[in-house]
């Protein structure tokens, strides 16, 4: 039997990573903008709570992987390329703006799909087009041209390498700490406490990206056929798997176009089993304008950031990356003006609505 290669084995395993996700998205409604949504309109931070317990669990399983076995997190590609943070920033607040325009980021486009919604097939394919003409394509020369690419010499892997050059201790102790700190945060509310199909996703979506450094890291490592440590993210992966599909036979399996089949995959068997899976289309141009935009902004965004929410928001969160919390500001920021423009028509009457709410508040 001919031996698999190391990008065919990266695949499998990140079809078994999607899966995990589009069942923790769809099982546990989990979901990026969802999060931002019930913060600013209901005050309930629970998908927020969420969020942060994914993060968490994935410190700690990343950081327990360079510890104990041969991977080397500093070679993971949020801390070994240099990038502005003036870029991440524009890039987050861009993808967040798009985010809010379609309802929901890359990573819930695909879960979307497997629940039937037909929308969320143009964002894929908008955003996945935009996202590879902006990686290497035309929009590469927009890309450099307002964000020429950075080169930082001598700085430190991340920000548990930096906090254990400055004061004490090793990174991995570091790392240990935050993430103890934010579960600690997490269950400190009794009402989450209780939500233990929250509770159970939230931890899957965290192990699901310690799944992915271990996959390429270890399982598709190979000396004469080297594989680029990775985890998940969705942003240029949607380009890479519409390539694939249509140069097949001139392109090699990666990571990335697994988890991309995967979260689909994953979403369409949980919609079907709990009943939920149904056909759903645009209402009308208006609506398909708005997918289609959004989806632009998100593809073009997501690589100027270097990851959406998932990419930056866990992945790199997960090696406690400089970039990871900057690319976070922005995006909720730009989910923030986004939605506060859907639902009152203007960016000024959204800062004048946010202006009065804190005024009756005091």
């Amino acid at each position: 039997m001919e031996e698999l290669t190391p990008g065919t084995i990266a695949a499998m395993g990140g079809l078994v990573a999607g899966t995990g996700l589009g069942f923790a998205a769809r099982w546990g409604n989990f979901c990026s903008l969802g999060a931002v949504e019930d913060a600013i309109f209901a005050g309930n931070y629970d998908r927020f709570r969420m969020w942060t317990l994914a993060i968490a669990v994935a410190i700690i399983g990343t950081f327990a992987l360079d510890q104990f076995t041969s991977i080397d997190i500093g070679t993971a590609f949020y801390l070994a390329t240099p990038t502005t943070l003036i870029a991440t920033l524009a890039g987050g607040l861009i993808f967040g703006l798009g985010m809010s325009l379609v309802g929901t980021c890359g990573f819930g486009a695909l879960a979307r799909i497997g629940g039937g919604d037909l929308k969320s097939v143009v964002t894929f394919l908008v955003m996945g087009i935009t996202a590879y003409a902006t990686l290497s394509g035309a929009g590469a020369y927009l890309r450099i041209g307002l964000f020429p690419e950075a080169t930082i010499p001598d700085q430190p892997a991340g920000l548990a390498h930096k906090a254990a050059e400055m004061f004490f201790g090793t990174p991995n102790m570091w790392a240990y700490a935050v993430a103890a700190i934010m579960i600690a945060a997490v269950l400190f509310s009794s009402k989450f406490r209780k939500k233990y199909k929250s509770i159970v996703a939230g931890a899957l979506i965290g192990l699901m990206i310690v799944w992915g450094w271990f996959t390429t890291g270890i399982l598709a490592a190979d000396d004469f056929d080297p594989y680029r440590l990775e985890s998940l993210t969705f942003s240029a992966p949607l380009g890479e798997t519409l390539m694939y599909v249509m140069t097949m036979t001139g392109s090699t399996l990666k990571f990335g176009i697994g988890a991309t089949v995967g979260v689909i995959f994953g979403a369409a068997v949980t919609t079907i089993v709990q009943g939920y899976f149904r056909w759903e289309a645009c209402d009308d141009a208006r609506e398909l304008r708005r997918q289609m935009m959004g989806g632009m902004l998100m593809g073009f965004g997501g690589v100027l950031a270097l990851g959406c929410t998932i990419g930056q928001g866990i992945s790199a969160f997960s090696t406690l990356a400089y970039s990871a919390p900057i690319a976070l500001i922005g995006i909720f920021s730009g989910a923030w003006l986004g939605l506060h423009f859907l639902v009152h028509g203007s960016i000024t009457e959204a800062f004048q609505h946010l202006f009065a709410s804190r005024g009756d508040n005091k």
